[in-house]
This record gives C-alpha cells, sequence and structure tokens, in this order.
C-alpha cells in the first residue's frame, strides 16, 4: 500500500473520550506519541482533522487546538471551528479536499483514521482507506454498524480495517509497506 498521507480524528481517537474535551483537558492514550513519531519517520504526511464546533461557540480559542495538535506532531490541522447548522465549507469531507489540493495528493493514496462513522462516510466520499478504531465512540458504532442499525448512506459505508486502537492501526499500516 502506498500512503501520501494520513488523516487522523482526535476526540476518542487519539485521546479524550466519546465527548469532545478541550486542550486543557485532553489526554492522548497511552503510546499515541510513539505512534505518531514512528509514522513521521516512515516518511507519511500526519494531518489531524477534527471538527471542532466550541471555538464558534466561544468556549475555546482556536489558536489552543492548533498549539495543542502541533505539539503531538502532526504536520498540518485542518480544523472545523463551526457547529453543523451553519452550513460552513470546511467541515468533513472538505477538509480532505482541502488537503489534497494544498499537497497534490491522490485521496486514494490517503488513509482516514478515526472512531465515529462520520469519519468513515467522509472518507469514502473521496476516496481514503478507512479504518475506525474502537476508542471513543467506535466501539459503538461498530455495534451500530455490525447490527445493520445504519440506513441509507451510513449503510453503504464500510471500514476497510477495524482496530481496537490507533496504535493497532498504526503497526498494521506500517506492517504494510
Amino acid at each position: 500500500m502506498q500512503i501520501e498521507a494520513i488523516f487522523i480524528d482526535r476526540d476518542g481517537t487519539i485521546g479524550g473520550n466519546e465527548q469532545v474535551t478541550y486542550p486543557r483537558d485532553f489526554k492522548l492514550f497511552p503510546y499515541v506519541l510513539n505512534s505518531i513519531a514512528t509514522l513521521k519517520k516512515s516518511g507519511v504526511l500526519l494531518f489531524a482533522f477534527t471538527n471542532q464546533p466550541g471555538i464558534s461557540k466561544g468556549e475555546v480559542r482556536l489558536k489552543s487546538f492548533e498549539e495543542e495538535l502541533t505539539g503531538f506532531g502532526f504536520d498540518n490541522i485542518y480544523l472545523c471551528p463551526h457547529q453543523h447548522f451553519e452550513n460552513c465549507l470546511c467541515r468533513k469531507p472538505s477538509m480532505l479536499k482541502m488537503a489534497a489540493k494544498e499537497y497534490q495528493l491522490d485521496l486514494k493514496n490517503c488513509v482516514v483514521i478515526g472512531d465515529r462513522w462520520t469519519d468513515l462516510i467522509a472518507a469514502d466520499e473521496v476516496g481514503c482507506f478507512k479504518i475506525l478504531v474502537k476508542t471513543g465512540n467506535g466501539e459503538e458504532a461498530y455495534k451500530k454498524y455490525h447490527q445493520k442499525q445504519f440506513f441509507g448512506r451510513w449503510n453503504q459505508v464500510h471500514p476497510d480495517l477495524v482496530a481496537n486502537d490507533f496504535n493497532e492501526a498504526v503497526n498494521w499500516l506500517l506492517s504494510q509497506k
């Protein structure tokens, strides 16, 4: 598998829990920094991609997320600060398209790692390889998928890989190189 870039969701994927946790309270899962460092050494681009509507609500500043995610080692951050009803043009999957244009990426050679079905839908819409992690909301999403509780567009999306956590997903990806 030729991987140009990996897009990694924040909340529930690399740390926190199933809720949005602001930077001052956010804790990474064990060994995530090691996995990020290993991916960076492999030469693949690493992008954080996350929806953070608390910014437009005035609950947290964009700069706090940027400092945090840059500190984790991401090459770039694609963050939507808007709430669902604001009808912006930067929510997932738009940020994947923005990155593809900015870095001249073929999204079919890119990977999305996330814990929510919406992450997988975004990846599917642009042709990325889809990894669902069972941390955060992932276990619940996987149960719903497995029990055929998704309908419409949600039912048409299938993960390419289901991993127990981010580290397992990274180890699998590295084994494919």
